[in-house]
Parts: structure tokens; sequence; C-alpha cells
């Protein structure tokens, strides 16, 4: 990457982190009890993790904690790691550590999913599960995300994706609803992840899962590296 690509990727990353703050700068504290009636595929993604004993996790655009949180409770042999863009939703997360007692479980840092390598120290860069929920239709280049996720992963890792479908199979009025209700919250679903991910296994000799999930409201994906 050169200068020039460097600084303007840095600008980008930094009126990105502005924008979500001045998001959830007001949403911060009634986050966790409006979402759960509409993020639907959470709960079965940290199911689905199964990490090995001992093996490290990270959530990248983690929000609140609420995922690490339940992730804690259902994997209590896992190190939790975590990080956000947006300071905003870092100060909820760590008030939601702090009342649930999971301070000592839980590691977070402020840093872009764009480049995530610089969130956290060198002998934490790699991790055995990595998943996105809910925050690849808020990302400008999601695809780099994927990208970068990828790059930190153990051998025999996974990354896991919950993210908002195309309402395939709901009806047309729901979806058009939907979509402009999404985009008030700046967020868009992104159409184009499945072939993307379908693209990336032929590129990178990865293997992608598909799961659609409550009549394709909202993709589920689980990418496994080639061994």
């Amino acid at each position: 990457m050169s200068l020039m690509e460097d600084i303007l990727r840095k600008r980008q990353s930094e009126r990105h982190a502005k924008l979500m703050d001045r998001v959830y700068r007001s949403q911060s504290r009634i986050y966790d009890l409006t979402r759960k009636y509409y993020l639907l595929g959470r709960d079965e993604l940290i199911a689905a993790l199964a990490p090995p004993p001992g093996a490290r996790v990270l959530e990248i655009g983690c929000g609140t904690a609420r995922n690490l949180v339940q992730a804690a409770k259902v994997w209590p042999e896992a190190e939790l790691y975590g990080f956000d863009i947006s300071s905003e939703m870092l100060k909820a997360a760590r008030k939601n550590l702090a009342q649930s007692r999971m301070k000592d479980r839980i590691t977070l840092f402020h840093g872009d999913a764009e480049n995530p390598a610089l969130a956290m120290p060198l002998k934490i860069r790699t991790f055995d599960r990595i998943f996105l929920s809910f925050c690849l239709s808020m990302i400008p280049d999601w695809q780099s995300a994927i990208r970068e996720a990828l790059t930190l992963l153990e051998p025999g890792g996974e990354l896991h994706i919950v993210d908002f479908g195309q309402a395939e199979r709901l009806p047309s009025a729901f979806r058009s609803l939907l979509q402009q209700w999404l985009a008030l919250f700046h967020v868009e679903p992104r159409e184009q992840m499945h072939s993307f991910l379908v693209e990336l296994d032929r590129e990178m000799g990865t293997h992608s899962e598909f799961i659609p999930q409550y009549r394709g409201y909202s993709w589920r994906f689980v990418v496994r590296p080639a061994p």
C-alpha cells in the first residue's frame, strides 16, 4: 500500500468512526433493549462457534459487548476479545462488562474492521474463532473487512458472520419498509455478500457455508480457510 493510499484509508476510517459515534451517541444506552427484536440470528451464531478449550475468540464490531458476554456464558473456557470503531459503543461495552462481572473474561480494544491488526498488540493478533454480527452492513469496505479477518485466523480457525439478508422469502412490501428503515441508521444489507464469498472460495480456497435464516431476514455464514 502506498503512502497516499494509507493516508486516504486512515481519513476514511476517521470519518466512519465519527459517523458511528454520531449514530450511537444517543442510542448506546438503549441499544440492547431495542435491537434484540430485530437482530435475529446472533445467538445461533454464538452457539455455532464451538471453540476448543482455551481458544481465542474475537468479535469484530463488538458494539455494546452483548454478544461477547453471551459467548462467555456459553463457552466459559474460551478467551474473549472484541473491538469497535465507535468510542461511544465501547463506553457502553465497558459498562456492560462491569455490570455482568465479565471485566476479567473479556478484553476490549478500539479499532477499525478494515485494518483490524492495528487494534491489538502483536501477542494476540491471531484467533481460533472470529465473528462479525450485523456490522458488515455498516462498514464501507466490507469486502476488505472479511479479507482482513481471514488473515487473523489460526490454522483450522473459522470466521462466522451474521447480518441482514435480502428478506428474499418475505413479502416485498416488508422488504421495502425494512430497507428504508435500516437506511435511517446507515445500514445497508449487502446483497452481494453470498456471491462475494463464493468468489473468495475460488480465489483463496476457502470453504463458505451459507445459512439463510428467518426466511432470508438474516444471512449467516461460516468461512473456513483451506487446510
